[in-house]
């Protein structure tokens, strides 16, 4: 049996409990799973009384996944590069923290929507944490460039910069983002939160793939994408899935069908 949770706050949305359900049916792997919402300021002693409970592992959201890295005794690349972890495997008295949200991201462009990222120019609008956490995995699917374009550029400049080593990296402001065609866009930023739209050129989105890290809505970016004829417009849905079975994976070893959870999900 495997003690698991998710820790955020709010927590009562997440999802997480029915998609890691539906993991463990798949493949036949005990699993109990619950939803912990932890205190802002006292995330590191609600994990830490969990973990000394006999749990196994646990991911994280909002607002503790700056905490969750500082808790962690060793890290991935991933979530070294990320500076934010939202999985932690616990192995004796070590807690090794990942980050999952780029690896969901690509798994869900590459698997669920048939694309291949090598060669493509991608333009990632905002230079915040949830860019952070997937230009790596980007990186490494060797595509031509990534451009992370920003309100503030020398954040843009300032993450790309530090990914450089990687790949292809570049970052200006918002402003900078010429009407030339662009393969992938993906709107990382927190707009959507407010249905509010990144003000840039239309042009870019002409044939694009266009993907919202948002999900469970139809957001500005989305209704500003089909406007401007992109070619296959996306939400954050499948991203969750995915991030979620590479969780499920790092714990247990075991690698779930995701497709069919995408599909129950949308129902």
């Amino acid at each position: 049996m495997y003690n698991l949770a998710v820790f955020g706050n709010p927590i009562e949305h997440s999802l997480s409990p029915a998609i890691h359900a539906q993991f463990a049916q798949q493949t036949a792997t005990q699993v109990d799973y619950i939803k912990i919402l932890a205190p802002i300021g006292n995330f590191s002693q609600e994990a830490q009384r969990f973990v000394a409970s006999g749990g196994d592992g646990f991911n994280i959201t909002v607002p503790f996944k700056i905490d969750a890295f500082e808790l962690a005794t060793e890290l991935t690349l991933n979530a070294k590069m990320a500076g934010a972890v939202n999985t932690i495997k616990v192995q004796e008295d070590r807690l090794i923290g990942e980050n999952t949200d780029g690896l969901g991201l690509v798994n869900d462009l590459i698997q669920n929507l048939g694309l291949s990222l090598k060669n493509k120019k991608i333009l990632i609008l905002g230079a915040g944490g949830a860019t952070q956490g997937i230009v790596l995995p980007l990186l490494q699917q060797q595509p031509s460039r990534v451009m992370i374009a920003n309100r503030t550029a020398s954040k843009a400049e300032k993450l790309a910069d530090d990914f450089s080593k990687y790949g292809s990296t570049c970052g200006f402001g918002l402003d900078k983002i010429k009407s030339d065609p662009i393969d992938i866009i993906i709107n990382a930023t927190s707009a959507s939160l407010d249905g509010k739209m990144p003000d840039i050129a239309n042009g870019c989105a002409h044939g694009a793939i266009c993907y919202d890290l948002m999900y469970g809505q139809q957001t500005p970016f989305m209704t500003w994408a089909k406007e401007n004829n992109a070619s296959i417009i996306a939400d954050g849905l499948g991203m969750l899935v995915e991030q979620a079975a590479s969780s499920f994976e790092f714990w247990t070893e075991k690698k779930p069908d995701t497709q069919a959870v995408i599909k129950n999900l949308r129902r």
